[in-house]
């Protein structure tokens, strides 16, 4: 059964025609602004990948993945969790030059998701990857990176007013960067979500850093797959969502593994099975370019921008009966 927080008083700027033009114009502008500011280039990217390739994304190693036969070969399928890995695999059969990469509309299923106002079974996103130099596999290069992505959400909203004036939503474009361990060093006795919660509220737009690394106290701070992001070299961009009163992820993104790290990492998560496969053989040999890349939701943004309370309004998905009828009866149309 989904959770549903209902805002008091909620009611949409938009009604539901203007809702679904205006997702097409911020999907039509974000994409713009965020091949400039990366200096990437469109490609088309598969929905489902060979189940024994070690290119899906394994998210915290629990998540069960679609999966079919196919007729033909009798081989299985998957569809995707995310396309984290082969983008990684695109960049180099593609030939892309460093300080150039890809961006691609991904697709997923993710059955074993909780079902809330944030997250659904369907899964859309820019999945995005760009090659960089290995002296470029900095902390620095990460912030810097990360300030782009925001500046062109930021960008976005200001464009998309244009049309929509009526809408309320603001974004601060002064970002906070802070480490898991130093949240959990300011909120000890709190949850890592509350953690999130308490620095969103003071700063409004935050990325938080090094995600999936062990902390002191023995704990992380979210799980994160052991070979995409470098744990030393990653983090989610947040914004504080003003309709819900909490902290909203827009992207999870990260510097990728170098061979070196993903060894360290495979052992750290007991995945040293892992590294048989042809995906993970490729990097520990060195075959792969060194890159950067990410995920930044695409309903989540029209969700955010729109000030919208639940994002089953920007996306037809599966929804219980009972959340359906309690998001009518207080004003949420649920596409």
């Amino acid at each position: 059964m989904s959770h549903t927080v209902i805002p008091a008083g909620y009611r949409s700027a938009l009604n539901l025609y203007e809702t679904q033009e205006a997702i097409s114009v911020i999907k039509k502008l974000f994409q713009g602004n965020l091949s400039h500011a990366l200096n990437l280039k469109r490609v088309s990217a598969p929905l489902f990948v060979d189940g024994h390739s070690g290119l899906n994304d394994n998210l915290n190693g629990v998540e069960r993945p679609v999966s079919f036969d196919i007729k033909e070969t009798g081989e299985t399928a998957e569809v995707v969790h995310s396309l984290a890995k082969w983008k990684r695999l695109a960049l180099k059969r593609y030939g892309f030059a460093e300080g150039t990469g890809l961006y691609t509309d991904m697709n997923a299923i993710r059955r074993d998701e909780d079902l809330d106002n944030l997250h659904s079974v369907y899964v859309d996103q820019w999945d995005w990857e760009k090659v960089i130099r290995p002296e470029e596999r900095t902390m620095d290069t990460l912030k810097e990176t990360m300030d782009r992505i925001v500046s062109a959400i930021c960008v976005t909203l200001d464009m998309l007013k244009w049309t929509y004036p009526q809408l309320p939503v603001k974004l601060s474009r002064e970002i906070s960067f802070v480490t898991t361990q130093e949240l959990e060093d300011m909120y000890p006795e709190k949850t890592p979500k509350e953690r999130e919660t308490m620095y969103l509220r003071e700063h409004h737009t935050a990325c938080i850093l090094q995600i999936g690394k062990r902390l002191r106290s023995g704990t992380i701070h979210d799980g994160r797959a052991p070979d995409y992001d470098d744990w030393e070299l990653n983090g989610d961009i947040m914004f504080w969502n003003e309709v819900l009163g909490c902290a909203f992820e827009i992207s999870s993104m990260g510097i990728r593994v170098s061979p070196e790290s993903l060894d360290r990492q495979l052992t750290e998560r007991g995945c040293d099975d892992r590294r048989t496969l042809p995906f993970h053989r490729m990097l520990l040999d060195g075959e792969l370019p060194c890159t950067m890349g990410g995920g930044i939701g695409q309903s989540r943004l029209c969700m955010l921008l729109l000030g919208k309370a639940h994002i089953g309004e920007v996306q037809s998905s599966y929804w219980d009966e009972n959340t359906r009828r309690e998001c009518a009866e207080n004003g949420i149309v649920l596409l």
